[in-house]
């Protein structure tokens, strides 16, 4: 068991001071729950070391495509982070919760002319440009509604993360930002000058996600700096911030290894001072942007156990009642999880088994050859480390409504989301 979860005495799994069994009866499976107090003490926990090791000259943006909802704007409002969002919708989200929108910060690599148009009107605090077209259409709507957009320059340093081929967003050949390699990031900074109502504020990158070795992320700092006093020299422009991204790994198994997240900020920002003296180069505020970190080992998923269907010879399925619309990350990335029988939490994995979801689709799995308690039709059964992806990835494939999210704190249960309806599903059909 980690921090988040435990065994309560009457043997069932707990997440929050909650009883999981208790929830599924109170609220029905499948369902996402949420521990707040461990989303404030992960937000507390980088707060506290970014301002610490940068001298209060930084921000913690939490990245929204991890879990999006009314309530985590919420808190992070409180806790005194800003945010990252990188469509039109979560934008929206964060503005409906009451989020300062000086304090977000918009990615994306493909923003459509109205999500921009959105940002200016909304007075959005930054605006995290892709390419040269985007640079140039921003210009446009921002000249057009008499404001300057903020900018940064989302660059690729050509990192190697040591992470899955689909999250790798560092190197040169992805989707993501300006190279460094081909001259590009530099000719970025020779539009952008020469451009009405922009003002570069500063460099963004983000080399991949469920990162565990530090290194990458101090080659990034160094390659970012770097390029920072190549713009200096050139245009006798100062860059203001430096946002080193996110993508720090967190525990899913006992196989991952994470590194305390104080670890990550102390390397990183010995590496920013170091350099920044030896290039002459005033330190930058800086910004980081983790999602799964602050999320990801807060929230849990429960499903109620279907058939058990043992195939002799090969494998035994234990079907619950959710499945890849719930949980999509093991058919795209073969992501690991531990489960555990909630009800039977005191009890020993003495069982091997496959969990398959309902949907019809045979690669609908959350996870092979996962140890368990004995399972049985009835059964509660808890998937851990689930509140990062889950429900932001979550679809409607074979007209399956999406999981309602339930917050606990210090035992007290709240819903965050409600359970989508047959109704919900057929509202916008015509």
């Amino acid at each position: 068991m980690d921090n988040v979860v435990s065994v309560n005495s009457n043997g069932h799994l707990s997440i929050g001071g909650a009883d999981t069994v208790a929830l599924a009866q109170k609220y029905g499976t499948p369902l996402y729950v949420m521990d707040e107090n461990a989303i404030r003490a992960n937000c507390r926990a980088l707060k506290t070391s970014l301002d610490a090791h940068y001298k209060q000259n930084g921000l913690v943006l939490y990245a929204s495509k991890a879990f999006c909802c009314k309530a985590i704007y919420r808190i992070i409002n409180d806790e005194g982070l800003g945010a990252d969002v990188v469509s039109g919708g979560e934008l929206y989200t964060a503005l409906a919760a009451g989020f300062p929108a000086e304090k977000i910060y918009f990615h994306g690599n493909n923003k459509t002319a109205a999500e921009l148009a959105m940002a200016v009107e909304k007075n959005v605090g930054h605006i995290v440009v892709d390419n040269i077209g985007e640079l140039e259409l921003l210009s446009g709507i921002a000249k057009a509604n008499g404001k300057t957009a903020n900018v940064l320059f989302r660059i690729k340093p050509g990192i190697d993360a040591h992470t899955h081929n689909f999250i790798m967003t560092g190197q040169i050949d992805s989707k993501f930002g300006f190279a460094l390699e081909t001259g590009e990031a530099m000719q970025a900074f020779d539009a952008a000058l020469a451009l009405p109502a922009i003002h570069v504020a500063g460099i963004h990158c983000h080399i991949g996600s469920q990162i565990f070795d530090i290194d990458p992320f101090c080659k990034a700092a160094e390659v970012m700096l770097d390029f920072a006093e190549a713009v200096r020299k050139k245009h006798g422009y100062t860059v203001e911030q430096l946002n080193l991204g996110g993508g720090f790994g967190i525990r899913y198994t006992s196989a991952d290894d994470p590194k305390a997240l104080e670890s990550y900020m102390e390397a990183v920002s010995k590496v920013v001072y170091s350099k920044c003296a030896a290039l002459d180069f005033p330190v930058p505020y800086i910004c980081i942007e983790p999602g799964r970190s602050i999320v990801g080992d807060a929230g849990l998923t429960l499903y109620t156990v279907g058939g058990v269907k043992t195939i002799p010879n090969h494998r035994t399925y234990v079907s619950v009642d959710g499945g890849m619309t719930d949980n999509p990350r093991y058919i795209l990335y073969q992501s690991a999880y531990e489960a555990i029988i909630a009800n039977k939490a005191d009890k020993p994995k003495d069982f091997v088994a496959t969990i398959a979801g309902r949907c019809c689709e045979s690669g609908d799995l959350i996870q092979e050859n996962a140890p368990i308690q004995t399972p049985e039709a009835g059964d509660i059964l808890a998937v851990l480390s689930t509140g990062a992806y889950n429900y932001s990835m979550a679809s409607n494939y074979n007209r399956v409504p999406r999981l309602p999210v339930v917050m606990v704190n210090n035992g007290l249960d709240t819903l965050a989301v409600r359970r989508e309806s047959y109704e919900d599903l057929i509202r916008n059909d015509v």
